[in-house]
């Protein structure tokens, strides 16, 4: 409080007259004062809590007890200082919405999204998380979008996901103004990347088609400078220029897989790498930066560490390191690229390399080029929040197809991950449709995969303790069929323990249960929806609706089942109403079965394919179901069997038949003599047989009047016979 505010009106009045010569020097005094707090604690840039709610008055916000500063320093970090008890004070309300760029949520009064989390001091990031220790504040925004602090006393350390600050503050490509050691300006990078695009800067890749073109069947080997001055007559603005230089070395160069294995048979020097047209990631990246010199673009060659072909999760880098790409100046800012992983990729062994262009390492926004590029120089991460060395080692590597096939996070972010209770769970989202493959260990079994309209769920079940090696694969749902899938995603999983009670047929094909996928195929509805089908008595059913003129079959398979794959078919009875099917299957014994559908368009030539899969998981040790009837050729859509189901008829007894068959006129049973069926008015044809002195029952019927000739239908075998 001022001094002069406990003096009387007069004695205020006397003061003003006589301070009042020393007025501009007192506003001087102000002003300077002013800019001096602004530059070290701007309002814009500040937050205040207590512990409690802030209570909001007319745009701003009142509080008391202990209170906690939060603002942004130069590299746009949050700094949190803390302050003793103090009387109310008041601030704007809309400090915390500049800062934080809280978003709405009325749903959940404490959403994780809408909650920050602060320490006395920076906070450090490790492996995409915040590490803090010491008094803490938890900071969030209620149901009236009111921000709420909550002080917590000091405990040990604690992690909380990195991007509750991000969610908080928005994604921003926000370019910093700090002088780095590369002099000049370097732009700074958000953290999680823009999800709308891979690149640094906004690119319009058709922009470039015709330079393309041009630059990558240029055939100059003579000299560098020729060679630019070549390239530079189709490329005219800085972009243009770079771009130009990255097709020409991509589609020119190739990696010398010799050189790489006998330093004495390689050189990284320009002119030497033009004229051979081959070297190792240092000469890409030394030739790269002597055009991009020539053709007067400010360029860097960068070295650090990387995850390329001999890659294994859960390597630790040492030493010296062991690859080499640039940085070039464009737009105001430094942007990364890799011309050696943007010509083509070599094998494991590293013995054979492929052309192969791969247009995500040219200017890749650098939050995706950290995966596999690590710089010896902290500052070329280009990366607001910097990443350790052992984060490195510790994230999962996406590979370069897991972003170009529009796929956005997986759930497994460490390049290790452990079984719990004998499975291990991956989680893949996506922006389409998108078709998965996967494998432990080289072998496409113990997997149960998932497909959803935005990604997979993958559930590995390895079948012994130990370290194991699982790898993801993926393609675009709208690409050919002959296509390829690419690796996206390669985990190294520990598993401690083994689930006994599932061991997943080796016949399952993947994906499992309903999906776009089977809908694609044909199969419009499905039921049950669950892939995984749990059955206490082994008795279960299937139904499914069809498109158009599609025929279907189904199958069962087993890795304990020692039947034939005749027998095991005749546990599945398949009854058409239309384009309804109905798939009631009785499984011969406990475990676990695969039950795949098959579909082909009655117009089309070929086979048919796979449409739909289902587990079905039988643990009741006693279940010991018969096969159903066999069906002859003239058992046809729309006949319906109610009675007797199994396919083995008790022997002396007398045997109830129950069926629908529409267009019969006639119908009877044959076994030791004929039994004829009776129609009724319900239009199913009944009646009995015998089965003494019987080894066989035959369902026969007649579709005209008085004929005499039958077809049959079904055929039942008698016990003991």
């Amino acid at each position: 409080m001022a001094f002069h505010e406990n003096l009387s009106r007069t004695q205020q009045i006397l003061l003003a007259i006589f301070c009042f010569p020393l007025l501009p020097f007192y506003l001087c005094y102000l002003c300077f004062s002013r800019n001096d707090k602004e530059e070290d604690e701007d309002v814009h840039n500040t937050a205040r809590a207590e512990e409690g709610r802030i209570q909001t008055i007319s745009g701003q916000s009142r509080f008391t007890g202990q209170t906690a500063d939060v603002r942004y320093d130069h590299q746009q970090e949050p700094v949190v200082t803390f302050q003793p008890d103090q009387r109310a004070q008041v601030f704007p309300k809309q400090t915390w919405q500049d800062n934080q760029g809280f978003s709405r949520n009325d749903e959940v009064d404490e959403d994780v999204h809408n909650t920050a989390r602060a320490e006395e001091g920076r906070i450090q990031t490790i492996s995409g998380q915040s590490r803090f220790t010491g008094q803490t504040a938890d900071i969030r925004h209620n149901q009236r979008q009111e921000p709420v602090v909550t002080f917590r006393p000091d405990q040990r350390a604690q992690v909380f996901p990195k991007q509750t600050w991000q969610d908080n503050q928005g994604f921003e490509d926000d370019r910093g103004q700090g002088a780095t050691s590369t002099g000049g300006q370097q732009g700074l990078y958000a953290y999680p990347w823009d999800k709308s695009s891979l690149k640094s800067i906004p690119l319009d890749l058709d922009q470039f088609k015709n330079l393309d073109a041009y630059a990558s069947k240029v055939n100059v080997r003579n000299s560098v400078e020729n060679l630019v001055d070549t390239l530079l007559q189709k490329a005219h603005s800085d972009l243009e220029k770079v771009r130009a230089i990255w097709v020409w070395i991509c589609h020119h160069i190739q990696y010398d897989v010799e050189g790489y294995h006998d330093t004495s048979k390689r050189s990284c020097e320009p002119a030497d790498v033009l004229r051979s047209g081959k070297s190792v990631c240092s000469g890409y990246a030394g030739l790269f930066e002597q055009m991009c010199s020539l053709a007067g673009i400010r360029c860097k060659k960068l070295s650090g560490f990387s995850k390329g072909a001999s890659y294994k999760p859960g390597k630790v880098f040492k030493g010296d390191s062991d690859h080499a790409w640039n940085a070039v100046y464009l737009d105001g800012g430094w942007h990364l690229l890799d011309s050696t992983w943007g010509s083509g990729f070599v094998e494991n062994s590293c013995t054979k390399f492929t052309f192969s262009y791969n247009e995500f390492y040219f200017l890749t926004h650098p939050a995706l080029f950290i995966n596999d590029h690590f710089p010896e120089e902290e500052e070329w991460q280009l990366l607001r929040w910097k990443l350790t060395l052992q984060q490195f080692e510790r994230n999962a590597w996406y590979r370069s197809k897991f972003y170009s096939l529009g796929l956005l996070v997986s759930s497994a972010e460490t390049s290790t991950i452990e079984t719990e209770n004998g499975k291990a769970t991956v989680t893949i989202e996506s922006r389409a449709p998108t078709l998965f493959l996967s494998d432990l260990n080289g072998a496409k079994e113990h997997c149960l995969m998932t497909l959803r309209g935005n990604g997979m769920t993958l559930e590995v079940y390895p079948q012994h303790t130990g370290t194991h090696c699982l790898n993801i694969f993926a393609k675009a749902a709208k690409e050919d069929k002959e296509k390829n899938y690419s690796s996206v995603l390669e985990y190294s999983l520990k598993c401690s323990s083994v689930d006994k009670g599932l061991s997943l047929p080796k016949a399952l094909i993947q994906p499992v249960g309903p999906s776009w996928l089977s809908e694609e195929k044909g199969i419009l509805e499905a039921s049950p929806r669950s892939p995984v089908v749990h059955t206490e008595d082994g008795c279960c059913l299937v139904t499914i609706t069809r498109s158009k003129n599609l025929d279907v079959f189904a199958t069962l398979d087993s890795n304990s089942s020692h039947l034939s794959e005749d027998t095991r078919r005749r546990h599945i009875w398949t009854t058409c109403y239309g384009s309804q099917v109905e798939f009631k299957i009785h499984l011969p014994h406990a475990g676990q079965f695969a039950f795949h559908i098959w579909a082909k368009k009655t117009s089309e030539a070929g086979s048919h394919q796979c449409a739909l899969s289902y587990l079905l998981s039988c643990s009741k040790k006693s279940v010991t179901w018969p096969v159903f009837p066999k069906t002859y050729g003239d058992w046809e859509e729309g006949y319906e069997l109610v009675t007797p189901l199994a396919g083995i008829l008790p022997a002396n007894r007398q045997v109830e038949f129950k069926l629908k068959l529409p267009g019969v006129t006639d119908a009877s049973v044959a076994c030791d003599k004929i039994y004829p069926l009776t129609h009724s008015g319900e239009g199913f044809w009944k009646g009995f047989c015998n089965t003494s002195d019987a080894s066989k029952v035959i369902v026969r019927a007649s579709k005209r009047p008085g004929d005499n000739t039958y077809q049959y239908l079904l055929e039942y075998r008698v016990e003991n016979h």
